[in-house]
């Protein structure tokens, strides 16, 4: 073989040994990535839930006062509101 199939056939070896090497952590990064962003969004469900659970807990307790408490909106000419 002459230098220059030796030059050649080096060259394109190395190439294609190269793209192997970047397609491969390419690959890597990327499946890295969309596994982050599963962890991201399992995370804000979990937070959602919560707060979802927070919102039922303090709708249960207003549920409860009013029963017990006699409670007036601002629209009805309350106590608080009276000439003093």
């Amino acid at each position: 073989m002459s230098r220059a199939s030796k030059l050649t056939l080096a060259g394109t070896s190395l190439a294609a040994a190269g793209t192997i090497i970047f397609v491969h952590f390419a690959q890597k990064w990327e499946k890295a990535g969309m596994h982050a962003g599963v962890i991201r969004d399992m995370e804000q469900q979990r937070v959602k839930k919560e707060r979802q659970a927070d919102f039922e807990m303090q709708k249960q307790l207003e549920e409860e006062y009013r029963k017990v408490q006699k409670v007036h909106d601002g629209q009805e000419g309350g106590e608080l509101g009276g000439n003093g």
